[in-house]
């Protein structure tokens, strides 16, 4: 028999068994992002929010006392969360601490913001007498990606990879539009469902009434703004 129609199917056998055994890269070009979505996403990064209010014997002044409604504008249009107010001890008169602590409180209640949401701590102050009020929160937010920072010939891709910038224009969109950047973390809490206002909306609509409410009223409520 002729020895080169032995090593022929041998050879055949040889390649296919190389190719069923070769393993699966986890580094290197195998493993880059196959999808536009893979490659860019929506990083939502935690800062705090915060303004220092000086301490007044008489409590807010009107400066102040606007700031905490634009303060509370943005925590209501952020999707809320905790308030903490840091007083300093060591430093002011403590009475004027407490008047001043007070008026931040009663201003934050009045725009709406629960009292199981504002939580009073303290600080050391090492003796200054000019340490502030400080009223803080974390804020999110969505980190904007830069697009059109790289461009590769689209017409050839010798490996079948997903271009650099597509997928970056969708990415930075819905990072502009985005109101609560939490909602890019984990879905917003449901509040318990009504069932008696489903009791109600389901018997008149087995009666063929109207299931809406006959004037819709708004419970937004607008804080008080000291002028």
């Amino acid at each position: 028999m002729n020895a080169s129609r032995i090593l022929i199917p041998v050879l055949a056998s040889a390649a296919l068994a190389a190719c069923s055994a070769a393993p699966t890269a986890t580094s290197g070009p195998a493993a880059l992002a196959r999808t536009p979505t893979e490659l860019w996403s929506n990083r939502v990064a935690v800062q705090p929010d915060e303004i220092r209010l000086a301490i007044h014997a008489d409590g807010l002044s009107l400066t102040q006392a606007q700031a905490i409604g634009v303060f509370v504008a943005d925590w209501r249009a952020s999707g809320g969360g905790q308030i903490t107010l840091h007083a300093p001890l060591g430093g002011a008169d403590p009475a004027a601490v407490g008047k001043t602590s007070d008026g931040v409180r009663l201003q934050l209640s009045g725009g709406g913001v629960p009292a199981s949401q504002i939580t009073l701590a303290s600080y050391d102050a090492g003796g200054d007498p000019l340490a502030p009020l400080i009223v803080g929160r974390q804020r999110y937010r969505v980190d904007v990606p830069r697009c059109g920072q790289e461009w590769t010939n689209i017409a050839h891709s010798a490996n079948n990879e997903v271009q650099p910038n597509f997928g970056c224009a969708v990415t930075a969109n819905l990072a502009a539009q985005v109101t609560d950047p939490r909602d890019l973390l984990a879905p917003a809490q449901v509040t318990p469902a009504d069932a008696q206002r489903r009791g109600v909306v389901l018997g008149k609509y087995r009666l063929g009434e109207k299931t809406g409410s006959a004037k819709e009223e708004s419970s937004t409520r607008i804080s008080d703004v000291v002028k």
